[in-house]
């Protein structure tokens, strides 16, 4: 609605509307052909440019704005080169979808740029962990033994829901709390009662995203000394990133976005590493467009089932609605046991705590 000329509003705007209209034009407005037609806009190839409309977006608009209007300018200007540069990497807003690009970028990026990169995603990895941490450890540390309990719990252990229930009588009105004389939690599994879980994370460039949430979340896991995690992403080859999961920054710049996809290859792999089935948890997060055997990936599933491995099968890890999915693949795993479905970050510590305990998994409604 903003603007004149070939809008057809007949407005003329002046002030901050004119430039708020100039930066939506550099992405949105029609690219002129020949001298008369529709309004031109563009960020040309200029670095200096593209940081001054960096800036004004962020100074124009909410950062939910901000975060859709530099994913589609990197996507319709191809502004992906412009990302090599520090200077602009330090004016933009950080989300999910530049990690993606940064890390799809890899190696192509220049020295000069990588501790800038690199600082852009810790900030992206920061706020995840601080969103999922704390529901991840809570729910999931409940699941690995509801039966057993303790009265002398750590802190991390507590279960708060039991520990009001036991201490109602020590009820203070005139403080409106309630004195918890008697702590009531769970107890600690053994170390060689572990539960194990595996997350085979697909990193074809579909699935930045995903990629990005995994990587925080196997951290998240990792740090719990109840469960011991393994990180495995692949394409057409397969990628151990276990020993990175101490630092998701280093994860996800272990990982390289795009090429082919050998689910088959990954789950061998997989396959392979499970030496307790009926305690393992393996969690494939692809959108199942599978490149490699077809039948042998899905006998492979079935193998570790009927061994007693739970297995789930997520098509995306992301707040982006329903991903684009092999559906054929998706109900061959259905057939299985093993339904295929897209999670978001809120909802997968409950789906780990379903799978650790083997209950039936929070499938979303489709």
């Amino acid at each position: 609605m903003l603007g004149g000329e070939a809008d057809g509003t007949g407005c003329s705007l002046s002030g901050r509307d004119a430039a708020m209209d100039r930066t939506l034009a550099a992405v949105y407005a029609p690219r002129a052909e020949g001298g008369g037609g529709p309004r031109s806009g563009g960020l040309g190839g200029s670095a200096p440019q593209v940081a001054r409309w960096l800036g004004d977006i962020r100074g124009y608009f909410p950062s939910s704005v901000v975060q859709v209007m530099q994913q589609d300018a990197i996507e319709r200007l191809g502004l992906t080169r412009l990302l090599m540069e520090p200077e602009m990497l330090e004016a933009v807003e950080p989300d999910v979808h530049l990690v993606g690009t940064l890390i799809s970028l890899g190696k192509a990026l220049p020295e000069t740029t990588r501790e800038t990169a690199r600082a852009v995603v810790r900030k992206v990895v920061a706020d995840l962990e601080r969103r999922i941490a704390t529901k991840t450890r809570s729910v999931v540390g409940g699941a690995l033994d509801r039966s057993a309990r303790t009265n002398r719990p750590r802190h991390r252990d507590i279960d708060w829901d039991r520990t009001i229930r036991a201490n109602l009588r020590n009820y203070l009105p005139e403080h409106r709390t309630v004195v918890p004389e008697r702590l009531v939690g769970y107890a600690r599994a053994q170390q060689a009662l572990k539960k194990e879980v595996i997350l085979c994370i697909d990193q074809s460039g579909s699935m930045a995203a995903s990629v990005v949430h995994s990587s925080v979340f196997g951290a998240v896991l990792a740090s719990m000394p109840s469960l011991r995690t393994r990180l495995v992403v692949f394409d057409t080859s397969v990628v151990d990133l276990t020993e990175e999961l101490s630092d998701p920054v280093d994860v996800l710049f272990g990982v390289q976005l795009g090429g082919g996809t050998d689910i088959n290859r990954a789950l061998a792999y997989c396959q392979s590493k499970i030496s307790r089935p009926a305690d393992t948890v393996v969690v494939l997060i692809s959108d199942l467009y599978e490149g490699g055997i077809r039948d042998e990936m899905l006998k492979r599933v079935a193998a570790m089932k009927s061994a007693g491995v739970e297995f789930v099968a997520l098509l995306a890890l992301s707040d982006e609605g329903a991903p684009s999915y092999d559906r054929e693949h998706a109900a061959a795993l259905a057939a299985l046991d093993a339904p295929a479905f897209a999670c978001t970050p809120d909802l997968f510590p409950e789906v780990m705590a379903a799978a650790l305990q083997k209950r039936p998994l929070p499938v979303p409604e489709r």
